[in-house]
């Protein structure tokens, strides 16, 4: 069997953090001195066995694990190699990875699957197959040990990276037995271990990637260097639509280190410099005009209307129907209304979109963070106008990402780019500022939640109307069906991953379709996340307007939802919900179904003098099977940060056809002195694979918007609250 080469094709050199090697911190005068090994590759001993396609083992029992899903920060590197070390029954501490590229991956059939991550979907849409090549790759090496033994493999157990024969009690390592391991048909069908016997899933292993963040060894998108390597620094149409007329190349070509001045496509143009900073200081100072179109005059207050006008609209898609809501409340005496609002939002991730590319005549590379490799590729190979054949995407480890490297669009311009400079590699590297301006927002929708009671307090009717953007209309107009665009409904579906966790007699969801010019994109936790606020709250509104406990009220419309219902009373049980609060403190809870995960969240805050204190957040998840509980837990206090920025200070405005805000000083998010105490609560029944990165998000506004309504009984429905007067 003819062993794959994986290795990038050139060696990488560290830019950023090298300092580290010999920093001084003047304060206490101490010196450090660290080495910067970069990822040894899987194949730097000619000896190694690739055992399957996931597996390869080395002489001295080292095992690498491919990875074929793409890290950016959530762990999935390390549960998905754990999932393979379990039914592998290898030696964690010999474990190492390797980063799968999607031009192998295209070259072998597609041995490795789906690359792309997003969704929450890293581990449970991997863990089946995943399981399956560690055990059938350990069925090899069993067969290999017994018969470089002479003895039947019955008589044979595997433990720790060694096979023993137990009658004799002699045994073999992995690397004795690799190669001879590789003329053993694999078995197609192999049985895995019962969750009761798992000894690595389920349990705090240590993180692969750990040592390297520390040492400052990870290379990045942003560090990535190669030999003769240029940087560009585009800039395109500030207004979404609008395209560029002409620039003026002359004015800066002799400005310091500028080597290029390069028309892109119809909307940008790129400065190409030997530093980025020279290529930023050029671009600055170009003479750009742009050809804005017609959306130069478009306003948040415009697209507010746009959306306003849909809350009525006759015509709408049907996500969720039972009974007849317009008629009961149409004859309804007492009809609760309730209208919400939820803005753009940018992914704002770390690390600014980048891409290095080369490109010649006869092949394409790029070395840069993507979650779709294998979508990046195929842009890589449109815009190089090259098969992808002769294309390949070196993945690299993401900066933050959060949904915005969905797209490939930053990797279509750094081709077209670097076509124009055949030979040379060149490194893309938006700004700050361009990220801003160019994202895939998160979309913008208001929802209208009208509701009656029946004579017993219970809710007897609702009808809740989404209006705004389509996400699937912009990215992906093949997936639109006769409900529409089917993730609008998230957290609201009948059944499935984002099932509705409440019996209502008369029930109504639907969605009125309002696309603006700014162009959506997929933000972590996408459409749950408006969702959940605008039902959870408005559930906490009837509950008032009935005279009942918010989590009594739940508790009743939940009775024919066991798993949502556990973990509410899980949450509930966390915060102390039958308790009474200190003082001026109010509680507030909120739940969820999403990404096939049962979440909820309770939070205790408080309003002195119109400063809210966001003081605690309990949060219990059901995602059926943990992979590393640690990371659970991460995940969750993670997305906690994540949710509660839009809620308290993150959002987009349009001002004259662009956005407003162009840097963290005026989109603020989160920071450490904001950050409540968060108690994570795992409740995992089995049975089932749900994700972790993103249901968790859902549930954090909602949970304190409500418990704000009961400290201060102000009810808040437009985010982010540094708009309202919490002194009212």
């Amino acid at each position: 069997m003819k062993k794959p080469d994986l290795r990038d094709s050139t060696q990488t050199t560290l830019s950023r953090r090298s300092f580290l090697k010999s920093g001084t911190v003047a304060a206490g005068a101490f010196v450090f001195g660290f080495s910067f090994p970069l990822a040894r590759p899987a194949f730097a001993n000619a000896e190694a066995t690739e055992v399957n396609a996931w597996i390869v083992v080395e002489p001295d029992d080292t095992v690498i694990i491919r990875i074929a899903r793409i890290e950016m920060g959530q762990g999935a590197l390390t549960g998905l190699a754990q999932l393979v070390a379990e039914e592998l029954e290898c030696d964690w501490s010999r474990v190492q990875f390797e980063l799968v590229k999607p031009g192998e991956n295209l070259s072998r059939g597609k041995v490795w699957q789906n690359q792309s991550t997003g969704g929450s979907r890293a581990i449970r849409g991997s863990q089946a197959y995943l399981r399956q090549a560690g055990a059938r790759a350990r069925a090899m090496l069993l067969a290999a040990a017994a018969e470089d033994m002479n003895v039947p493999e019955a008589e044979c157990e595997v433990h720790q990276g060694r096979i023993t024969h137990g009658p004799s009690g002699r045994s073999v390592s992995f690397g004795q037995v690799a190669h001879a391991a590789q003329r053993f048909t694999p078995p197609e069908e192999v049985p895995l271990k019962d969750p009761s016997e798992w000894t690595l899933v389920g349990k705090d292993v240590k993180r692969l990637d750990t040592r390297d963040k520390l040492n400052g060894s990870l290379v990045y998108g942003m560090d990535f260097t190669l030999p003769g390597m240029l940087v560009a620094v585009p800039k395109a149409c500030p207004v979404h639509g609008g395209t560029l007329k002409q620039f003026n190349a002359e004015a800066v070509k002799s400005m310091p280190g500028v080597k290029h001045v390069l028309r892109v496509d119809d909307e940008s143009v790129a400065v190409v410099a030997d530093t980025f900073w020279h290529a930023k200081k050029a671009l600055d100072a170009l003479p750009i005009e742009w050809d804005e179109g017609p959306n130069a005059t478009v306003s948040s207050d415009d697209i507010a209307k746009l959306l306003a006008e849909g809350l009525s609209d006759e015509t709408a898609y049907i996500g969720n129907q039972i009974g007849d809501a317009k008629t009961v409340l149409a004859d309804s005496d007492q009809v609760i209304e309730a209208d919400y609002q939820y803005p753009f939002q940018n992914h704002a991730q770390m690390e600014p979109l980048c891409a290095t590319v080369r490109f010649d005549e006869n092949r394409c590379e790029m070395w840069g963070p993507t979650q779709v490799p294998e979508s990046a590729l195929a842009t890589l190979a449109e815009a190089s106008g090259l098969p992808q054949t002769q294309c390949e995407v070196h993945t690299m480890r993401i900066g933050g990402s959060f949904g915005r490297r969905l797209a490939t669009d930053y990797v279509k311009q750094a081709t077209l780019i670097a076509k124009q400079i055949p030979g040379t590699p060149v490194k893309m590297m938006w700004t700050r500022e361009e990220d801003m301006a160019q994202g895939r927002f998160h979309p913008v929708t208001q929802c209208r939640l009208r509701a009656t009671l029946g004579e017993d307090k219970n809710l007897k009717a609702l009808h809740m109307r989404i209006s705004g953007q389509s996400i699937m209309a912009y990215a992906m107009p093949q997936a639109m069906g006769p409900s529409g665009d089917p993730i609008i409904f998230q957290g609201l579906d009948p059944e499935g991953d984002m099932a509705f966790g409440y019996s209502v007699p008369n029930l109504l969801v639907d969605y009125a379709m309002r696309n603006t010019h700014i162009r959506p994109g997929f933000w972590r936790g996408v459409n749950l996340n408006q969702n959940a606020l605008y039902m959870e709250c408005f559930i906490d509104e009837l509950a008032h307007a009935s005279d009942t406990d918010p989590l009594v009220f739940r508790q009743r419309l939940m009775a024919k939802h066991p798993q949502h219902l556990a973990v509410l009373n899980a949450a509930a049980d966390g915060i102390g919900w039958d308790t009474t609060p200190p003082k001026g403190v109010g509680r507030g809870i909120a739940q969820v179904k999403g990404f096939g995960s049962y979440v909820a969240a309770a939070a205790e805050v408080s309003v002195d003098n119109g400063t809210l204190k966001i003081h605690r957040i309990v949060a219990a998840t059901d995602p059926g099977y943990v992979v590393n509980p640690q990371q659970v837990e991460a995940q969750v206090a993670g997305s906690f940060v994540y949710g509660l920025s839009p809620l308290l200070y993150s959002e987009c405005t349009v001002e004259s056809g662009r956005i407003k805000q162009s840097n963290f000083h005026d989109y603020r998010v989160m920071l450490l002195q904001d950050m409540p105490e968060v108690e994570v609560i795992t409740v995992a029944t089995g049975g089932f694979w749900g994700g972790v990165g993103e249901p968790t998000i859902a549930v954090a506004a909602p949970a304190v918007l409500n418990a704000i309504f009961a400290a201060t009984g102000k009810r808040i429905r437009s985010v982010p609250i540094k708009n309202s007067d919490l002194m009212a």
